[in-house]
């Protein structure tokens, strides 16, 4: 891989004056402001932030699947009508069945891409961004640090002292 790397800490934190008390601290240590950002009630949301939304994460998934998923299903659905010769409607006759039973199978197909692309977007495509979501419905409050190894082993020294509920680092790659 080729690209830099952005470095992320995550900081969950019981109530709102706990979260203003660290954020001063990191505040008064002179790191960069801007920087550094406070998810919660009055302040921003997880989705003005840009933390994944699990549902979007879902739909991209039922998109990609469904984009062949449902073709196949139509193909295997027609081809198994055709050669097994099954009578679902009678008055359809030899054409009619196979295009029935093709598009049956595409709503076999569509509903998999349904279930398993939403399955696989809430849990795999999300990361921790669900638990993050379900600790800012809870009232909780996170501190999102966005910096440099040392402004992160800085900023991870301050926060502990606040004695968050979790305490995350993560590295973002960008491949250039």
């Amino acid at each position: 891989m080729n690209g830099e790397s952005v470095n992320y800490l995550v900081a969950v934190l019981a109530n709102r004056t706990q979260a203003e008390t660290a954020y001063l601290a990191l505040q008064k240590a002179n790191l960069p402001i801007e920087q550094l950002d406070i998810l919660g009630r009055g302040y921003k949301t997880a989705d003005e932030f840009g933390l994944i939304n699990p549902n979007d994460e879902a739909t991209k998934q039922i998109d990609h699947l469904a984009s062949w998923v449902i073709v196949f299903g139509f193909t295997a659905g027609y081809l198994f009508n055709l050669l097994t010769g099954i009578e679902l409607i009678s008055w359809l006759g030899n054409v009619g069945n196979p295009i029935l039973g093709g598009l049956f199978g595409a709503a076999a197909g569509a509903f998999g891409a349904f279930a398993t692309g939403t399955l696989s977007g809430w849990t795999v495509g999300s990361g921790d961004a669900i638990a993050y979501r379900n600790r800012l419905n809870a009232g909780k409050y996170l501190i999102i640090a966005k910096g440099t190894d040392a402004f992160m082993q800085e900023a991870t020294r301050l926060l502990r002292q606040y004695e968050p509920e979790n305490l995350q680092g993560y590295v973002e790659i960008s491949v250039a």
